[in-house]
């Protein structure tokens, strides 16, 4: 038993510091999963979305703190307890959410691991298991160093942690594991190779033979039955190729306009999800970094979900010199982790990208 609970401490201590730390690279990414589950059509809990970035980040830190505890021996009952406690809240979460189809995505590795719910809630089933070994097996936790250097340790996975959350909420993720990341090409990540694997669909025909009604399953040919239409229902048993970026697009109000502006070389998209929320000292850095680059010859766009009137009011009162076009909220927000953020592209190759805080390192 002892052995099996020291093995068991350490694959759950490493696992959740490597889950926490992808999520504490991106921590506002996380509180965008986050609003989506307490969204109506999941948790219904709409009143936690304006803490969804504060609920984000204690939950990353003491997730990776808590894997540090684990695996130093820091207050073992404490650690033990307050990890069943988590992962019982997580397999709840993705069990509710695989079973009713509603989130697609946990998060729960960020952008760097996709999981469908089920496979998320077959991990968490996993390390409920462990979890629940090391309630047992208790006794068997010790530190692996003296009380002091264990207390130094402890403190400074806290004190760590919390200042690399803040640190890349301020800037940008370390490690950048979406499909604008830099040096990505968004026409090639756009595209669906020819030999890529195909959906795969069964359709579910229903039939009204001699009087009664018969389904009949088909990959998706009509099946040849002698009776009655009445109706079919397709059922997607495998997605096939998905490519990474799939909703992208740069819009007027007459026409997309996405492969003009990919094809240009020295372009600049300003990425603002939504207008009302864009940080006002932000906007003022936007104002003279963009007046630079439209003088050093970079063609600048700003890509928002926010309406005509609210684009035309923000030109005016910064008296910004270029135009915003269309694209979809969740898009944007996953471009460039900031409101403002800013995206250098060269014939639709992201050659740098950077917080609002950060436009004035770049060079024009």
């Amino acid at each position: 038993m002892k052995y099996i609970v020291q093995i068991s401490r350490v694959f759950v201590g490493v696992l959740f510091i490597i889950s926490g730390f992808i999520k504490l690279n991106d921590p506002l990414g996380f509180s965008y999963k986050l609003q989506e589950y307490f969204g109506e059509d999941v948790l219904n809990l709409e009143f936690l979305i304006p803490y969804a970035l504060l609920i984000s980040v204690f939950v990353v830190v003491f997730e990776v703190v808590l894997g540090v505890f684990l695996l130093i021996g820091y207050k073992p009952k404490f650690t033990v307890y307050s990890l069943l406690a988590m992962i019982v809240f997580f397999t709840f979460l993705t069990f509710y959410s695989a079973y009713f189809d509603k989130v697609k995505d946990c998060g729960c590795f960020g952008d760097a691991l996709k999981l469908t719910p089920w496979e998320s809630f077959t991990k968490d089933i996993i390390l409920l298991v462990l979890i629940l070994i090391l309630v047992y097996g208790l006794k068997y936790i010790k530190p692996i160093f003296t009380k002091l250097p264990t207390t130094v340790l402890a403190l400074l996975s806290f004190i760590v942690s919390l200042w690399f959350g803040y640190h890349v909420l301020m800037h940008l993720p370390a490690i950048d594991f979406r499909a604008y990341a830099i040096g990505k090409n968004l026409q090639k990540q756009m595209e669906i190779p020819e030999d890529a694997a195909k959906p795969v669909l069964e359709y579910t025909w229903t039939f009204k033979v001699n009087g009664e009604e018969e389904k009949f399953v088909t990959s998706g040919s009509y099946p040849e039955v002698d009776g009655e239409y009445i109706g079919v229902d397709t059922e997607t048993i495998d997605e096939g190729y998905i490519p990474p970026i799939q909703d992208f697009s740069i819009e007027s109000n007459d026409e997309d306009l996405t492969s003009y502006f990919l094809e240009k070389e020295n372009l600049i998209m300003v990425a603002m999800y939504n207008i009302s929320k864009a940080e006002a000292d932000g906007v003022v850095k936007l104002k003279y970094f963009s007046d630079e680059a439209i003088k050093k010859g970079y063609t600048v766009i700003g890509l928002t979900s926010s309406g005509e009137e609210a684009k035309q009011n923000l030109k005016q009162e910064y008296n910004l010199n270029f135009d915003f076009y269309l694209c979809d909220e969740k898009v944007v927000k996953t471009i460039v982790r900031s409101n403002p953020g800013v995206v250098l592209l060269e014939k639709g190759t992201v050659t740098n990208k950077a917080h609002w805080n950060d436009m004035e390192d770049i060079e024009l």
